[in-house]
């Protein structure tokens, strides 16, 4: 019999299948969220909507209009 050759794992197929799945997720993610807070945090809310922090709230002058 002859002895096989154990390679380093940073040389074998299975590690980097297995860590390519969640490296393209997180990818994804990170640029998901780059384009969210570039492209579209200083898009103007409706007409009445005041913005504080992170609570959205439509303005009583708006309302009575309607």
């Amino acid at each position: 019999m002859t002895e096989q050759q154990i390679k380093p794992w940073w040389k074998q197929l299975w590690p980097w299948l297995l860590i390519s799945g969640p490296a393209v997720a997180m990818i994804g993610c990170a640029i998901t969220i780059w384009l969210a807070v570039n492209l579209y945090a200083d898009k103007p809310l409706r007409d009445g909507v005041v913005k504080q922090g992170l609570k959205v709230e439509q303005l009583k002058a708006a309302q009575a209009n309607k």
